[in-house]
């Protein structure tokens, strides 16, 4: 697909621009009952569970990471506190970019629109997007969709709300599982992965790889 198609890259946001410090947070409230040792292993299993319960029907993002927080402590036979998950998710808007994003993101607005398809809530995403240092044509999240990434719809969602199909998309993310997998069955018709460390990635899935957003610019000609 020639670069000429595309009329939007559109971006994830939590951990792809914004760094994403659920673990560090989630470390620090649950040091009472996990172990040092043990706690990189209920990090993975907490992710785990809010990779499941993204798949299920639409809730809003807090109730997702309640429930996602209160089976990874059933699963470790640990006492569930409402009022860490709600610590977790009273302290996302207040995470700030990763370092490379600002100035890649200004240099790629200065060739194409931007747009943001997050796993969001309405009412919380936009103080994160306030700190990214970029303009953004649209900024869409799964409450408006009605479904989180990886589902097919969340993207489908942003394909209507632009006026356009795949074969007009750039999308970006750092996650292959949540993201760039739907996007190659989707067709869209560039993919990029930003190599965070955030899981692994497979080239079967046909992107381009990039190890921050600077390297966004070489891919757009900005």
């Amino acid at each position: 697909m020639s670069l000429a198609d595309i009329r939007y890259v559109s971006f994830d946001c939590y951990g792809t621009l914004t760094n994403f410090q659920i673990g560090d947070v989630t470390r620090d409230l649950l040091a009472d009952r996990v172990a040092d040792e043990t706690m990189p292993i209920f990090l993975e299993d907490f992710t785990a569970y809010r990779f499941d319960e993204a798949m299920g029907a639409w809730n809003p993002y807090p109730d997702l990471l309640h429930r996602a927080l209160e089976r990874t402590c059933k699963l470790w036979n640990l006492p569930f506190r409402v009022e860490d998950a709600q610590a977790i998710v009273d302290a996302i808007p207040s995470w700030g970019p990763h370092a490379d994003v600002p100035a890649g993101l200004a240099r790629a607005a200065e060739k194409l629109p931007l747009v943001i398809l997050s796993n969001a809530s309405d009412n919380q995403i936009q103080a994160n997007v306030d700190k990214l240092g970029a303009p953004f044509d649209r900024v869409l999240t799964a409450e408006q969709a009605q479904a989180y990434k990886p589902r097919l719809q969340a993207f489908e969602y942003m394909f209507d709300s632009l006026g356009c199909g795949p074969e007009h998309v750039m999308h970006v993310s750092s996650s292959l599982r949540y993201d760039l997998m739907s996007a190659h069955d989707l067709r869209i018709a560039r993919r990029v992965f930003v190599e965070r460390g955030h899981g692994p990635g497979n080239p079967a899935y046909g992107y381009d790889a990039i190890s921050d957003i600077g390297g966004l610019a070489a891919l757009i000609g900005a």
